[in-house]
């Protein structure tokens, strides 16, 4: 049996025995009530019953009780009154009954509205601990009220901590005493609270006093408290000590000040870019060189200032650098074409460096122009090429004429002994053919010694050791076509570089591959002197295995094919006033690096001279 039945059983019994203690009692007074007023002492006992054990028992005490109160009457069935007096009971027991569960109802309504009371005041009292708690524990901030005269009201241990008076120190003091005392002669206590009045709150910026005297600056909030009919209640103050972080935002101002003073005077351009490629700082000297504002460019992708192909290109680079942390230009300086507001091209010098933090990777690019070194390498390079001109003659003429006199006395001989033979074969006589026959023998004595100082010599010339080096092919061809282009932006030919990163490095002779680029660049603007379209494209790419191809395209009027046979053969020239040494050069060069030259035609008109060279990856695999 549960509690709660138990609980009903003992209010039902204490009912019953209510009932029974009337039924007891009436019967001790029947000599003298005899059959008179049988139900006097049962409502009683009913009305007891209700308030002592409820509605719900007194009502099933109500049964006994009735029939106790009929055996009083003396009932038979045939009493017209007492059956009367029966329904007067029973009215007057359910009267009973039913206010006695109105009463049980407002007396739970009672309860709990008083446990519900009990239970707001201790999440109050709960509430306003930790508000206090909360607002002792502001490390830093000092937080109390004023009344409507600007008298404090409360002081919290942050005020305490900051301020140096203790709650028994200030309360009831006028809010005055932490004003220095020029701002206390010029009113300014009053006039503060007196704004926050009129405008509901006041935040500012001042110097306060501690207890012993010392000002710091602080960040106070002054808000105006009013009652429900808007009468000035009091003030709310929140005052903070900002020194500190005044100090170092200060310092940190003058510093980005002198930074900017710096960036604004040195003559190299720089772009700052975030991880999405975004431009985010862009500086004067910047400014200058592409003709963009720095309003221009915040936010854009600084694949704006770059030319096709590197234009498309450039997020995946980023995303790769991203994804594997390979570093292929960052901390190394490059040579790359760049693209102003105008649209024209320029070169520069390229170099980028990583700033990291804990929310996003920033990249720096100083940019330096090369357009004026590079005018200055021209007259340098002109001059160098007229003095190698001249040294070409002179080696020539010196070779002629060593050639000339190496190869005098063989020649001499052999004319003589042509002669010699003619003159005897004029008259031929069988007694001189033996020394025909010796004449003959000399003469071919005399061509092979010819032959051999020729071979000898050209061997001489040939042999040259070759001193092969890994190298960034990207980086050596940006080098090599910052010379090869020399003058090319004056006949309109607008370069374009496709590099793949992953072609390189590769195993040459950086000078020797650098001179068949020049060539094969310079050949090309030439070749497109008279082109409407002028292009000059230089791709690179992985070739088959161990290779790397590397691909020089123009969009000139072509080579017939009857030139193109020959035409990586000594003293074959396109050029009216070439000496077709060159392309043979080339082949030389390239021969002698482990590579390969030939030339196709270009889709479209022109001219692709393909070379390839031995990629420094399969020779580090060959030896691992």
């Amino acid at each position: 049996m549960s509690m709660l039945q138990r609980s009903f059983a003992a209010r039902l019994a204490c009912a019953l025995a209510l009932v029974a203690a009337a039924g007891l009692l009436r019967y001790a007074l029947e000599p003298w009530l005899a059959d008179n007023a049988p139900f006097l002492l049962f409502a009683p006992a009913i009305l007891a019953a209700a308030v002592l054990a409820g509605p719900l028992a007194a009502s099933i005490a109500t049964g006994p009780a009735l029939l106790l109160g009929l055996y009083f009457a003396g009932y038979r069935g045939d009493g017209t009154y007492n059956l009367v007096e029966a329904a007067v009971f029973l009215l007057t027991a359910a009267g009973i009954v039913a206010l006695s569960q109105a009463f049980e109802r407002m007396r739970k309504r009672m309860h709990e509205s008083d446990r519900h009371a009990a239970r707001r005041d201790a999440e109050a009292a709960l509430v306003a601990e930790e508000l206090n708690l909360l607002i002792d524990g502001a490390q830093g901030h000092a937080i109390y009220l004023l009344d409507a005269e600007g008298r404090i009201t409360i002081w919290n241990k942050g005020a305490e901590r900051l301020k140096g008076w203790c709650e028994d120190e200030v309360v009831g003091k006028e809010s005055a005493i932490f004003y220095p005392p020029d701002a206390v002669a010029a009113g300014r206590p009053a006039e503060d609270l007196a704004t926050a009045v009129r405008e509901g709150r006041l935040e500012t910026e001042d110097w306060r006093v501690r207890k012993d005297g010392s000002e710091f600056l602080a960040d106070v909030s002054i808000t105006a408290l009013r009652n429900d009919d808007g009468s000035l209640r009091g003030f709310a103050k929140i005052v903070s000590d900002i020194t500190g972080r005044r100090a170092s935002e200060e310092a940190l101002r003058s510093q980005q000040s002198h930074l900017r003073s710096i960036l604004s005077t040195v003559p190299d351009a720089m772009v700052v870019i975030d991880d999405q490629g975004l431009i985010v700082s862009f500086s004067a000297a910047a400014e200058r060189l592409f003709g963009y504002q720095e309003a221009e460019l915040l936010g854009v992708n600084v694949s704006r200032l770059m030319p096709s192909p590197d234009r498309e290109r450039h997020d995946a680079y980023i995303r790769r650098f991203l994804e594997t942390g390979e570093k292929r230009i960052i901390g190394i300086g490059r040579v790359v074409f760049a693209e102003r507001k105008n649209g024209s091209t320029f070169p520069m010098e390229l170099s980028i460096g990583e700033a990291s933090s804990d929310s996003h990777p920033l990249f720096t690019g100083f940019i330096r122009d090369l357009t004026e070194r590079q005018r200055t390498e021209a007259r340098l390079e002109s001059l160098q090429s007229e003095l190698i001109h001249v040294s070409r003659v002179s080696a020539m003429g010196t070779m002629a004429s060593t050639l000339a006199h190496e190869l005098n006395q063989p020649l001499t001989a052999v004319a003589n002994y042509v002669e010699a033979i003619r003159d005897l074969l004029a008259d031929p006589d069988p007694a001189d053919m033996p020394m025909v026959r010796d004449a003959l023998d000399d003469t071919a004595k005399e061509a092979l010694r010819a032959g051999h100082i020729v071979r000898r010599l050209r061997d001489f010339v040939a042999r040259g050791e070759v001193e092969k080096t890994i190298e960034k092919l990207p980086l050596l061809i940006n080098e090599a076509a910052v010379l090869g282009l020399m003058g090319a932006r004056e006949k309109s030919v607008e370069p374009r570089f496709d590099l793949d990163p992953y072609a390189s490095p590769v195993l040459v002779d950086k000078v020797q591959i650098q001179q068949v680029l020049i060539n094969l660049i310079r050949n090309a603007v030439e070749a497109m002197a008279d082109s409407p379209v002028r292009q000059l494209t230089v791709t690179s790419r992985p070739d088959q295995r161990g290779f790397v191809r590397v691909i020089v395209a123009d969009t000139g009027p072509g080579v017939t094919p009857e030139v193109a046979e020959q035409l990586f053969t000594a003293f074959v020239s396109t050029k009216a006033e070439g000496m077709g040494l060159g392309l043979s050069i080339c082949r030389t060069i390239v021969e002698a690096n482990g590579g390969r030259i030939w030339m196709e035609k270009r889709p479209g008109g022109g001219t692709e001279f393909h070379f390839t060279l031995v990629s420094a990856k399969a020779e580090e695999d060959d030896v691992g």
